[in-house]
């Protein structure tokens, strides 16, 4: 899916790690919740509270999963899940476009 039809966006930005990490929040009509947004290369850890899919439209990354040793290299066109309840570490390499969403 390229684009999202009949959807409401949340004007207001989520922004983290000053900035190098933002996102928007875009709500279908069903109630799942997804973020479109841009990660600047660095290093970055997240927690989760709902599952996630982490589809990568752009750029290249380097993911920590839980319960992983290895690191996981991800580019354009890739994606991972994130387990409930968790936290995963990134090294973006690219500038780094992204879709998020939220599994309950």
């Amino acid at each position: 899916m390229t684009t999202f039809n009949n959807v409401t966006v949340v004007k207001k930005a989520n922004i983290y790690f000053d900035g190098q990490v933002s996102s928007r929040t875009v709500q279908f009509a069903d109630g799942t919740t997804k973020t479109l947004g841009l990660m600047l290369p660095g290093e970055y850890s997240f927690a989760t509270e709902a599952k996630e899919i982490m589809e990568i439209m752009a750029g290249e990354l380097d993911v920590l999963l839980p319960g992983n040793e290895q690191w996981l290299a991800i580019k354009a066109g890739e994606s991972f899940e994130v387990p409930a309840n968790s936290k995963f570490d990134l090294k973006i390499k690219t500038p780094t476009d992204y879709c998020c969403s939220y599994i309950k």
